[in-house]
Protein backbone atom coordinates (compact mmCIF):
# COMPACT_ATOMS: atom_id res chain seq x y z
CA UNK A 1 0.00 0.00 0.00
CA UNK A 2 1.66 3.71 -0.38
CA UNK A 3 2.99 5.25 2.34
CA UNK A 4 0.72 6.50 5.11
CA UNK A 5 -0.54 10.01 4.33
CA UNK A 6 -0.21 11.33 7.91
CA UNK A 7 3.53 9.90 7.52
CA UNK A 8 3.99 11.61 4.09
CA UNK A 9 2.84 15.05 5.51
CA UNK A 10 5.18 14.36 8.77
CA UNK A 11 8.34 13.66 6.36
CA UNK A 12 7.42 16.46 4.34
CA UNK A 13 7.54 18.86 6.75
CA UNK A 14 10.70 17.17 8.40
CA UNK A 15 12.48 17.86 5.20
CA UNK A 16 11.11 21.31 5.15
CA UNK A 17 12.54 22.17 8.25
CA UNK A 18 15.99 20.73 7.92
CA UNK A 19 15.39 18.17 9.96
CA UNK A 20 16.75 15.31 7.79
CA UNK A 21 19.63 13.44 7.09
CA UNK A 22 19.52 12.34 10.83
CA UNK A 23 23.35 11.63 10.75
CA UNK A 24 24.72 14.93 11.17
CA UNK A 25 28.76 13.80 11.15
CA UNK A 26 30.13 12.99 14.78
CA UNK A 27 27.97 11.15 17.42
CA UNK A 28 28.09 14.21 19.85
CA UNK A 29 26.16 16.41 17.12
CA UNK A 30 23.83 13.40 15.45
CA UNK A 31 22.72 13.14 19.76
CA UNK A 32 22.40 16.27 20.03
CA UNK A 33 19.72 16.83 16.55
CA UNK A 34 18.14 13.05 17.43
CA UNK A 35 17.38 14.72 21.31
CA UNK A 36 16.18 17.50 19.49
CA UNK A 37 13.94 15.78 17.55
CA UNK A 38 12.44 13.88 20.00
CA UNK A 39 11.54 16.28 22.33
CA UNK A 40 10.24 18.29 19.67
CA UNK A 41 7.35 15.57 19.03
CA UNK A 42 6.51 16.90 22.60
CA UNK A 43 4.52 20.26 21.45
CA UNK A 44 2.41 22.80 23.87
CA UNK A 45 -0.41 20.49 23.77
CA UNK A 46 1.19 16.94 25.18
CA UNK A 47 0.08 15.11 27.92
CA UNK A 48 2.59 12.38 28.90
CA UNK A 49 0.58 8.63 28.56
CA UNK A 50 -0.18 8.28 32.46
CA UNK A 51 1.11 6.02 34.34
CA UNK A 52 1.18 5.47 38.17
CA UNK A 53 4.93 6.89 39.04
CA UNK A 54 8.46 7.37 37.57
CA UNK A 55 11.14 7.13 39.94
CA UNK A 56 15.16 7.11 38.03
CA UNK A 57 17.42 5.09 39.71
CA UNK A 58 20.98 3.71 39.28
CA UNK A 59 22.19 -0.11 39.25
CA UNK A 60 25.54 -1.54 38.90
CA UNK A 61 26.63 -2.50 35.23
CA UNK A 62 29.45 -4.41 33.80
CA UNK A 63 32.06 -1.68 33.95
CA UNK A 64 30.33 0.98 36.64
CA UNK A 65 26.74 2.64 37.24
CA UNK A 66 24.33 2.56 34.54
CA UNK A 67 20.97 4.71 34.93
CA UNK A 68 17.20 2.99 34.67
CA UNK A 69 13.60 4.69 34.51
CA UNK A 70 10.76 2.40 36.40
CA UNK A 71 7.56 2.99 35.12
CA UNK A 72 4.57 1.85 37.15
CA UNK A 73 1.10 1.33 34.94
CA UNK A 74 -1.87 2.47 36.63
CA UNK A 75 -3.57 -1.14 35.89
CA UNK A 76 -0.85 -3.60 37.13
CA UNK A 77 -1.62 -6.85 35.68
CA UNK A 78 1.66 -7.85 37.09
CA UNK A 79 4.03 -8.12 34.31
CA UNK A 80 7.67 -6.38 34.00
CA UNK A 81 9.63 -5.04 30.70
CA UNK A 82 12.98 -4.35 30.67
CA UNK A 83 13.08 -1.71 27.70
CA UNK A 84 15.93 -1.21 25.46
CA UNK A 85 15.92 2.54 23.44
CA UNK A 86 16.18 2.95 19.82
CA UNK A 87 18.76 5.45 18.11
CA UNK A 88 21.43 2.88 16.38
CA UNK A 89 23.35 2.14 19.76
CA UNK A 90 24.87 5.76 19.25
CA UNK A 91 21.67 7.42 19.87
CA UNK A 92 18.81 8.39 22.71
CA UNK A 93 18.31 8.22 26.48
CA UNK A 94 15.78 7.64 28.82
CA UNK A 95 14.46 11.17 27.89
CA UNK A 96 13.42 10.41 24.30
CA UNK A 97 11.89 7.49 24.24
CA UNK A 98 9.93 8.47 27.90
CA UNK A 99 6.65 8.21 26.29
CA UNK A 100 7.10 4.84 24.74
CA UNK A 101 8.06 3.45 28.03
CA UNK A 102 4.86 5.17 29.11
CA UNK A 103 2.68 3.40 26.36
CA UNK A 104 4.50 0.16 26.99
CA UNK A 105 3.68 0.04 30.82
CA UNK A 106 -0.02 0.94 30.11
CA UNK A 107 -1.13 -1.05 27.64
CA UNK A 108 0.83 -4.26 28.70
CA UNK A 109 -0.11 -3.46 32.81
CA UNK A 110 3.61 -3.87 33.51
CA UNK A 111 6.59 -2.46 35.21
CA UNK A 112 8.56 -0.91 32.56
CA UNK A 113 12.60 -0.35 33.59
CA UNK A 114 14.36 1.70 30.82
CA UNK A 115 17.93 1.09 30.03
CA UNK A 116 20.19 3.79 29.26
CA UNK A 117 22.82 1.19 28.43
CA UNK A 118 26.39 2.51 27.01
CA UNK A 119 26.44 4.27 23.64
CA UNK A 120 28.81 3.54 20.92
CA UNK A 121 31.42 4.81 19.29
CA UNK A 122 33.14 5.32 22.83
CA UNK A 123 31.37 2.10 23.83
CA UNK A 124 30.94 0.19 20.75
CA UNK A 125 29.61 -3.87 20.48
CA UNK A 126 29.65 -5.91 23.33
CA UNK A 127 29.41 -2.94 25.96
CA UNK A 128 25.65 -2.36 25.04
CA UNK A 129 24.38 -5.93 25.12
CA UNK A 130 26.44 -5.88 28.34
CA UNK A 131 24.35 -3.17 29.78
CA UNK A 132 21.45 -4.37 28.78
CA UNK A 133 21.69 -8.04 30.15
CA UNK A 134 22.46 -6.36 33.24
CA UNK A 135 19.58 -4.36 33.18
CA UNK A 136 17.36 -7.57 32.59
CA UNK A 137 18.86 -9.27 35.26
CA UNK A 138 18.03 -6.33 38.09
CA UNK A 139 14.83 -6.52 36.75
CA UNK A 140 14.54 -10.23 37.28
CA UNK A 141 16.36 -9.75 40.91
CA UNK A 142 13.88 -6.79 41.84
CA UNK A 143 10.70 -8.19 40.85
CA UNK A 144 10.83 -11.88 40.83
CA UNK A 145 7.04 -12.94 40.98
CA UNK A 146 6.55 -11.31 37.96
CA UNK A 147 6.89 -13.04 34.38
CA UNK A 148 9.50 -11.02 32.58
CA UNK A 149 9.62 -9.57 29.38
CA UNK A 150 12.25 -7.70 26.91
CA UNK A 151 11.30 -5.08 24.73
CA UNK A 152 13.04 -2.81 22.34
CA UNK A 153 12.42 -0.36 19.19
CA UNK A 154 15.15 -0.58 16.40
CA UNK A 155 19.37 -1.06 17.84
CA UNK A 156 17.00 -1.71 20.89
CA UNK A 157 15.35 -4.73 19.30
CA UNK A 158 18.97 -5.69 18.07
CA UNK A 159 19.38 -5.30 21.38
CA UNK A 160 16.38 -7.04 22.95
CA UNK A 161 16.82 -10.14 20.23
CA UNK A 162 20.77 -10.47 21.46
CA UNK A 163 19.68 -10.42 25.62
CA UNK A 164 16.84 -13.06 24.57
CA UNK A 165 19.36 -15.54 23.20
CA UNK A 166 21.63 -14.79 26.57
CA UNK A 167 18.64 -15.12 28.68
CA UNK A 168 17.98 -18.76 27.11
CA UNK A 169 22.10 -19.45 27.62
CA UNK A 170 22.30 -18.20 30.86
CA UNK A 171 18.74 -19.99 32.15
CA UNK A 172 17.39 -16.51 33.14
CA UNK A 173 13.20 -16.62 33.01
CA UNK A 174 12.04 -15.27 30.38
CA UNK A 175 8.80 -14.54 29.14
CA UNK A 176 8.80 -12.78 25.91
CA UNK A 177 10.34 -10.67 23.72
CA UNK A 178 9.14 -7.73 22.26
CA UNK A 179 11.06 -6.89 18.90
CA UNK A 180 9.83 -3.13 16.88
CA UNK A 181 11.39 -3.30 13.69
CA UNK A 182 14.84 -5.10 14.90
CA UNK A 183 18.00 -4.77 12.95
CA UNK A 184 19.12 -7.97 12.41
CA UNK A 185 21.63 -8.63 9.50
CA UNK A 186 25.21 -6.43 9.27
CA UNK A 187 25.68 -6.99 5.62
CA UNK A 188 22.64 -4.70 5.20
CA UNK A 189 22.02 -6.25 1.74
CA UNK A 190 18.13 -7.30 1.95
CA UNK A 191 16.14 -5.90 -1.04
CA UNK A 192 14.26 -3.44 1.60
CA UNK A 193 17.83 -2.02 2.15
CA UNK A 194 17.58 -0.74 -1.67
CA UNK A 195 14.36 0.04 -1.78
CA UNK A 196 13.99 2.40 0.95
CA UNK A 197 17.35 3.47 1.06
CA UNK A 198 15.96 7.02 0.66
CA UNK A 199 13.12 9.32 1.64
CA UNK A 200 11.75 7.78 4.66
CA UNK A 201 13.46 8.99 7.79
CA UNK A 202 16.12 6.19 8.04
CA UNK A 203 18.25 5.81 5.24
CA UNK A 204 20.90 3.28 3.82
CA UNK A 205 23.75 5.24 4.95
CA UNK A 206 22.46 6.18 8.13
CA UNK A 207 22.71 2.44 9.11
CA UNK A 208 26.13 2.02 7.12
CA UNK A 209 27.06 4.76 9.44
CA UNK A 210 25.53 3.21 12.64
CA UNK A 211 27.42 -0.08 12.16
CA UNK A 212 30.71 1.48 11.68
CA UNK A 213 30.34 3.23 15.21
CA UNK A 214 29.30 -0.11 16.89
CA UNK A 215 31.05 -2.75 14.95
CA UNK A 216 34.20 -0.20 13.62
CA UNK A 217 36.02 -3.73 13.48
CA UNK A 218 33.11 -5.69 11.83
CA UNK A 219 31.72 -8.70 13.55
CA UNK A 220 29.96 -12.10 12.77
CA UNK A 221 29.37 -12.49 16.82
CA UNK A 222 25.53 -13.99 16.04
CA UNK A 223 24.32 -11.97 19.18
CA UNK A 224 24.77 -9.22 16.31
CA UNK A 225 24.83 -10.89 12.96
CA UNK A 226 21.02 -12.42 14.15
CA UNK A 227 20.26 -13.88 11.36
CA UNK A 228 22.79 -16.88 11.70
CA UNK A 229 22.06 -17.26 15.19
CA UNK A 230 20.95 -20.13 17.17
CA UNK A 231 17.47 -18.92 18.39
CA UNK A 232 16.03 -22.91 19.16
CA UNK A 233 14.31 -22.13 22.52
CA UNK A 234 14.46 -18.54 23.04
CA UNK A 235 11.36 -16.59 24.69
CA UNK A 236 8.06 -15.98 22.56
CA UNK A 237 8.69 -13.31 20.43
CA UNK A 238 6.24 -10.33 18.89
CA UNK A 239 8.39 -9.24 15.62
CA UNK A 240 6.85 -5.83 14.50
CA UNK A 241 8.42 -4.78 11.23
CA UNK A 242 7.71 -1.46 8.69
CA UNK A 243 6.46 -1.44 5.49
CA UNK A 244 9.03 1.30 4.13
CA UNK A 245 11.77 1.00 6.20
CA UNK A 246 15.23 -0.57 5.16
CA UNK A 247 15.04 -3.19 7.90
CA UNK A 248 11.61 -4.85 6.99
CA UNK A 249 13.34 -7.28 4.89
CA UNK A 250 15.78 -8.62 7.59
CA UNK A 251 12.91 -8.29 10.15
CA UNK A 252 10.50 -10.28 8.75
CA UNK A 253 13.51 -12.98 7.70
CA UNK A 254 13.95 -12.80 11.77
CA UNK A 255 10.83 -13.63 12.46
CA UNK A 256 10.70 -16.86 10.27
CA UNK A 257 13.77 -17.69 11.81
CA UNK A 258 12.40 -17.63 14.89
CA UNK A 259 9.77 -19.53 13.67
CA UNK A 260 11.32 -22.42 11.76
CA UNK A 261 13.30 -23.09 14.89
CA UNK A 262 10.10 -23.73 16.96
CA UNK A 263 9.69 -20.78 18.50
CA UNK A 264 6.07 -18.47 18.96
CA UNK A 265 5.90 -16.24 17.00
CA UNK A 266 3.48 -12.98 16.57
CA UNK A 267 4.82 -10.95 13.65
CA UNK A 268 3.06 -7.90 13.23
CA UNK A 269 3.57 -6.27 9.56
CA UNK A 270 3.27 -2.57 8.86
CA UNK A 271 1.87 -1.26 5.72
CA UNK A 272 2.60 1.98 5.03
CA UNK A 273 4.35 2.49 8.08
CA UNK A 274 7.75 4.15 8.66
CA UNK A 275 11.27 2.65 10.47
CA UNK A 276 10.42 4.28 14.34
CA UNK A 277 6.84 4.49 13.86
CA UNK A 278 6.55 3.86 17.35
CA UNK A 279 8.22 6.96 18.78
CA UNK A 280 4.69 8.46 16.96
CA UNK A 281 2.16 6.66 18.47
CA UNK A 282 -0.78 9.14 19.54
CA UNK A 283 0.38 11.17 16.59
CA UNK A 284 -0.11 9.13 13.39
CA UNK A 285 -3.32 6.83 13.45
CA UNK A 286 -1.64 3.66 11.69
CA UNK A 287 0.97 3.65 14.21
CA UNK A 288 -1.35 3.58 16.91
CA UNK A 289 -3.08 0.98 15.39
CA UNK A 290 -0.12 -0.94 14.43
CA UNK A 291 1.64 -0.11 17.95
CA UNK A 292 -1.46 -1.37 19.77
CA UNK A 293 -1.60 -5.13 18.08
CA UNK A 294 2.16 -5.52 19.12
CA UNK A 295 1.63 -4.57 22.87
CA UNK A 296 -1.57 -6.68 23.25
CA UNK A 297 0.75 -9.77 21.60
CA UNK A 298 3.09 -9.10 24.38
CA UNK A 299 0.28 -8.26 27.04
CA UNK A 300 -1.04 -11.77 26.07
CA UNK A 301 2.11 -13.50 26.59
CA UNK A 302 2.86 -12.10 29.75
CA UNK A 303 -0.80 -12.72 31.10
CA UNK A 304 -0.37 -16.39 29.60
CA UNK A 305 2.47 -16.60 31.95
CA UNK A 306 0.45 -15.72 34.85
CA UNK A 307 -2.40 -17.96 34.14
CA UNK A 308 -2.28 -21.18 36.62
Amino acid sequence: MPLDPQFRTLLDTLATNGAVPLVRGSAVDTREHYRTLSLARRGADYVPFPVAGVEDDEIDGPAGPIRIRVYRPLEDRGGAVTYLHGGGWVLGDLDTHDPVCRKVAGETGAVVVAVDYRLAPEHPHPVPLGDAMAGLRWTHDAFPDRPLAVAGDSAGASLAAGAAIVARDDAVPLTAQLLWYPSTDPTQSSQSVRDNAEGYFLTASDMRWFYEQYLPDGSTDPLVDLQHADVAGVAPAVVATAEFDPLRDEGDAYADRLRAAGVTVTHVPGPGLIHGYAAFIGLVDAADAAGATALGALADLLAQARTP
